[in-house]
């Protein structure tokens, strides 16, 4: 059978363990943050408003799966949200 196109696994998350569907890694797992960057390339804004979503949800599921070791809070942002944040370049002092 040739010419048939395997259908590709979208790296979505797996919720309650926010694991990626697709590769089993956390999510969003790293194709899963170049499709985002990719989909919301002309509104980082908007991207940073569903990640903040998106987080606001992991929070809830994860620590209702286990609230006596839910993930640190600033690991869960810089997981979902620092990767995202608007970089402005750095020029030195002139």
């Amino acid at each position: 059978m040739t010419g048939c196109a395997r259908p590709t696994r979208l790296h979505v998350p797996l919720r309650p363990l926010w694991l990626c569907r697709a590769c089993g890694a956390p999510w969003p797992c790293a194709t899963a943050r170049l499709t985002l960057l990719t989909d919301y390339r002309n509104s980082p804004i908007a991207l940073s408003i569903y990640l903040a979503g998106m987080l606001y949800n992991a929070v809830d599921d994860l620590y209702r799966l286990d609230p006596h070791d839910a993930p640190n809070p600033g690991a869960l942002h810089a997981r979902f949200l620092g990767w995202a944040a608007p970089r402005t370049p750095r020029f030195p002092d002139r």
